[in-house]
């Protein structure tokens, strides 16, 4: 591959987020904890007869952060939560603040950061999912795009058990730019598809960037011509393609192995 850390840095900005009523609350005992515990609390919903240490943690934790409390019916819950598995807490929230590309780049301290690069995700247990893991793998951000693609939404949330409180995530408008762009700050882009390098043979040292494609479709063709090297994950069943969470966390703790020296 030819080295590109000698490149000059861009700009490029990204439209601030759209917010909706829907993406305003959290349900479930961690994400709700997690929410709290960063200050993003509003009003905390509690189911009316739910007792127990969860509950009363999360009343001393509210009183703390001066968050008012409301117990309500279990289908007040029910319909906040648009059914979702709540156990009996919701909480509304300050709606989520996504960083601009710049804005990401500029925090990032680590000698040899690790940015995932999500391309048009729609499913939200899988985005939760790969969040989830991107936290206990130390990853360094994630990038998503504006349009097409699952955003921060309760769902999400919950299914990240409160790690899209700890792993900052940028929103752009245009992929292939913002890949341009890490590719100006020094950063190797790669991308996944049914051929290309094999992963054990990824080669992860200095700053980079990894392109998890759609459930679907796989990445897009307008990125494949953008990335720096393809990775593939060879399988021997007759299934022939992973979970884009799954094939995400397996690609993640090959960096935390190779990095680590195992």
């Amino acid at each position: 591959m030819k080295d590109k850390r000698k490149r000059k840095p861009q700009k490029a900005v990204a439209i601030p987020e759209e917010t909706t009523e829907e993406k305003n609350f959290v349900f479930g005992h961690h994400a709700t904890v997690e929410a709290l515990q960063t200050g993003r609390g509003n009003k905390l919903f509690l189911q009316e007869d739910a007792r127990g240490e969860k509950i009363e943690e999360l009343k001393s934790l509210a009183q703390t952060q001066a968050v008012p409390v409301k117990w309500v019916p279990k289908q007040k819950l029910d319909t906040l939560s648009d059914h979702g598995v709540h156990q009996g807490i919701l909480l509304a929230i300050t709606p989520y603040e996504y960083l601009t590309l710049d804005g990401l780049l500029e925090q990032i301290t680590a000698e040899a950061p690790f940015l995932l690069i999500l391309d048009s995700l729609e499913d939200p247990h899988n985005f939760g999912s790969i969040l989830r893991t991107a936290d206990a793998s130390g990853v360094n951000g994630v990038i998503i795009p504006k349009h097409r693609s699952v955003g921060i939404t309760p769902v999400v949330t919950k299914a990240s058990t409160g790690a899209v409180e700890y792993v900052p995530i940028a929103r752009v408008t245009n992929l292939s730019q913002a890949i341009k762009q890490l590719k100006d700050a020094g950063y190797w882009v790669f991308g996944t598809d049914m051929e290309g390098t094999d992963y054990r043979q990824w080669k992860v040292d200095g700053p980079i960037a990894l392109i998890i494609g759609n459930e679907g479709r796989g990445m897009s063709a307008g990125l494949k011509k953008d990335v720096d090297e393809m990775l593939t994950i060879p399988m021997t069943g007759h299934v022939q393609s992973l979970n884009a969470g799954v094939a995400a966390g397996l690609l993640m703790f090959e960096v935390v192995r190779k990095r680590s020296g195992n």
